[in-house]
Order: C-alpha cells, then sequence, then structure tokens
C-alpha cells in the first residue's frame, strides 16, 4: 500500500522512509504541507498519509481540513505527528481531520501498529464501498444478462435527451427483439433460451460504444441508447447491431442456432424537457412492429424522424 510521509526534518523523513519500506509499504516522501496536498489530490494517490504538524507552506492541521474538504473517491487516513502534548492541541488536530496521531519520538512498533489499524480502516471501507456498488447494480440492472433493466435502461435514456436538449444534439432509440424466440424455447427449452438471451445481450453490448446504453426493455426486447446519433447515421448504426446478430449462429450446449432481430428505430431532435418520453417510444414501437410484419430480421425506421 502507498503512504505518504511528509516531514520537513530531512533526517527524521528518511528514517521513517527507511522503516516503513521494510514493512512493505510504496512510499512517497514531502517536505512541505503544499506538496502533500497535491499528492493526496492525485487519483492513484496514496490513502495512508503521515503528517508531521509543523511543516511549510501548509502546517499539519491545515492539510487534514484541506483533504477533508475535497470530495476524493477514496477516504485517506491521516496521522499527525506531532510534539506537542496538551489536551487542546490534540484536540484541534482531530477536529482539523486528522484520524490519529503519535507523539514524537514515536516507537517503530507503535507506529507501525498504528498504521496497520489505518489500513484494516481503509480495507473495511473497500469492502463497504463494493458492497454498495454491488446492491446499486443489482437495483438497475437484469440479474439474466446484467443489461439495464427496464427501469435503468429509462432512466438513462431520460439523461440522454436532457443532455441532448443542452447540447442540442440528437439522441437515437432502438426496439429490438429475438425473431421467433418461442420457438428456440420451444424447440430446445427455457435454459437455451436463456443462454440465447445472455448471448445476444453480449453481442449487442460490444457493438455499441462505451457511452451509449443497452437495456433489457422486457421479455426478448431490448432497448438501445444511441448518443449523439443522428437520422443520417442511424440506418448504418442500426444495421451493423442486426447484422452482428445474424451473421453467425450462436453456438448453445444444443448446438449452433442461428438467431436474428427485428429492429423498430427512431431519431429525436431538440428535445423538449417539457414533452414526455412515451409517445416516442409508441413510434419505435410501432416502426418494430411494422419490421416484424414485413418478414422480420430488417429495420423498419419510425415515418418521422421526430423534431419538437
Amino acid at each position: 500500500m502507498k503512504i505518504l510521509i511528509a516531514d520537513d526534518d530531512p533526517v527524521s523523513l528518511r528514517m521513517m522512509e527507511r522503516t516503513l519500506q521494510k514493512s512493505g509499504y510504496e512510499v512517497i516522501t514531502v517536505d512541505n504541507g503544499r506538496e502533500a496536498a497535491r499528492e493526496l489530490a492525485k487519483a492513484d494517490g496514496p490513502r495512508l498519509a503521515l503528517v508531521d504538524w509543523m511543516m511549510p507552506e501548509l502546517d499539519g492541521p491545515g492539510l487534514c481540513r484541506e483533504v477533508r474538504s475535497r470530495q476524493l473517491d477514496s477516504y485517506v487516513y491521516i496521522m499527525l505527528l506531532t510534539s506537542k502534548q496538551l489536551i487542546e492541541d490534540v484536540v484541534m488536530g482531530l477536529e482539523a481531520g486528522a484520524d490519529d496521531y503519535l507523539t514524537k519520538p514515536c516507537h517503530p512498533a507503535e507506529l507501525k501498529a498504528r498504521l496497520h489499524t489505518g489500513q484494516r480502516i481503509l480495507e473495511l471501507e473497500d469492502k463497504l464501498v463494493d458492497a454498495r456498488e454491488k446492491m446499486r447494480f443489482q437495483a438497475t440492472h437484469d440479474a439474466l444478462t446484467s443489461l439495464w433493466d427496464r427501469g435503468g435502461i429509462f432512466t438513462l435514456l431520460k439523461n440522454e435527451l436532457s443532455r441532448s436538449a443542452r447540447e442540442k444534439s440528437p439522441v437515437s432509440v432502438l426496439l429490438c427483439d429475438i425473431d421467433h424466440f418461442k420457438r428456440i424455447n420451444d424447440a430446445h427449452g427455457h435454459p437455451v433460451g436463456d443462454e440465447v438471451l445472455q448471448m445476444v445481450s453480449a453481442r449487442l453490448q460490444e457493438r455499441v460504444r462505451p457511452h451509449d446504453g443497452v437495456g433489457r426493455y422486457g421479455g426478448e426486447e431490448f432497448l438501445i441508447v444511441l448518443s449523439g446519433c443522428g437520422a443520417a447515421n442511424l440506418a448504418k448504426r442500426a444495421e451493423q447491431l442486426r447484422e452482428s446478430i445474424c451473421d453467425t449462429p450462436f453456438l448453445t450446449k444444443c448446438g449452433p442456432i442461428p438467431v436474428s432481430i427485428s429492429i423498430g428505430a427512431i431519431t429525436i431532435e431538440q428535445w423538449d424537457q417539457s414533452l414526455p418520453i412515451e409517445p416516442f417510444l409508441k413510434e419505435v414501437d410501432i416502426a418494430l412492429y411494422r419490421a416484424k410484419a414485413a418478414g422480420r430480421n430488417r429495420v423498419s425506421y419510425a415515418e418521422t424522424m421526430v423534431a419538437v
């Protein structure tokens, strides 16, 4: 684990560096508080900091206050080193945002033990963050396909439309349906049908850009949101998605199964945030119905690209 040591005493700095390197830490050293603040602000900066109270440019309590005032992605555990022993000074340091303190000169064994406590706290925070992110993912994603669920893709669509209104850029929406999916379930069973759903989901996700969105709309239907995609590019993008499914059969545990999708597509231009999105979803649903009625494995576009 990375640790920052901030101390303007070169002898003390070097001694602590050697001690902590022997304990397996990756040590970064600075000799003033302002440089320490810059190191801790980096995206891959240390999450453990050993900070002297008295330093040039920015003292230990000042550094603590600055770090705590920032919205950092991960918590930084800060230990103050001080020769001050009055309870008022200790309280001031802790109230400034320090997590612990040691009185100088400190014993190496005590220093390592206290840092180990800080490391355990950071590991606990990481576990809590991971658990929170898993819960957040489960609340917004489909359990079978790991795509956005219906609520999640609707939220993403609304956010994209709000962004497009601010930036005056288009958003295209595709509603995709697996052709004759019931036949796959009837012929091979629902477990194979689930395999196909997962494989179609993965292939669609691979064919869109990172800032686009793919969600399971329901059953064997998928809603795709193409950010910044106008009518001029929609046909190309939609055909690429369609071909990505039908060009190569899916290798399931029952052998290769040919699969195709039908797509309804629409481009939304100049979005007015006061309008609901349901009429546009109805238009793209009608376009999907036309694609299926015309023989499936094709793309049908809304009769009029919407401009509001």
